[in-house]
């Protein structure tokens, strides 16, 4: 396949959560809009924020008047998984130069890299061009998304009363079981479990969200370590 073919297969696969995007996105922009972010701020965040769950936290930060430098810190710590994520995903692009690297690491998403990890599970290998296509399509729809919601955001001021909250969960669901199909059973089962054993007792000592990212880490590394 040529270049021009790869990135148009990267869109293609892309598909299966833009929908989950879209929801998301709408529901971050009715949020944005219901505390008081104009419609340019949000898609400002969009655009160079890039983090649904960074920008559903500093909206509500923003909206409580919390002092900028804490917002910074918080997303900053909520966004530290992606350095894991692109760690993980470097040995597929060795040969690409820097910039090029620094193109598919800003664009990495949570949701782009279980597509882009099923992809190289499959194939061995990702190339840089389907790799674009898919972070662009993402990156594109979700900006769209997001200017969406805050346009609506008068008519819905309550984005949970469609059961937008959940979308994100769901889209997580529906790629986790995709994922799985690649990856052997019992290894599957191994990094699961010891994902929520490290949950349940993290939670004892820090705080929810920190324990999740926390048992996202020993997961990914016993995914690592793990022979399949």
């Amino acid at each position: 396949m040529n270049e021009k073919d790869l990135f148009i297969k990267g869109i293609k696969d892309c598909v299966p959560t833009i929908f989950g995007y879209l929801s998301i996105g709408i529901a971050c922009g009715i949020l944005c809009k219901s505390c008081n972010i104009t419609f340019w701020q949000a898609i400002g965040m969009s655009t160079f924020i890039y983090a649904g769950s960074a920008q559903f936290i500093s909206a509500g930060m923003m909206f409580s008047g919390i002092p900028a430098i804490s917002i910074i810190f918080t997303i900053f710590f909520v966004n530290l998984r992606h350095v894991f994520m692109s760690a993980s995903m470097a040995p597929y692009f060795k040969r690409n130069s820097l910039i090029k690297n620094l193109l598919i690491g800003i664009l990495l998403t949570d949701e782009t890299f279980l597509v882009a990890s099923a992809e190289g599970i499959k194939n061995k290998k990702i190339d840089y061009w389907w790799m674009m296509g898919l972070n662009i399509a993402a990156y594109l729809n979700w900006i769209i998304a997001t200017g969406i919601g805050v346009v609506i955001g008068n008519l819905i001021p309550d984005y949970k009363i469609f059961g937008l909250d959940f979308a994100l969960t769901a889209m997580f669901v529906g790629l986790l079981i995709s994922s799985i199909e690649n990856i052997k059973l019992k290894k599957s089962i191994i990094i699961i479990l010891t994902s929520v054993v490290i949950l349940i007792l993290s939670t004892k000592f820090v705080s929810t969200s920190l324990g999740v990212i926390i048992a996202a880490i020993f997961g990914a590394l016993v995914g690592i370590f793990i022979k399949d």
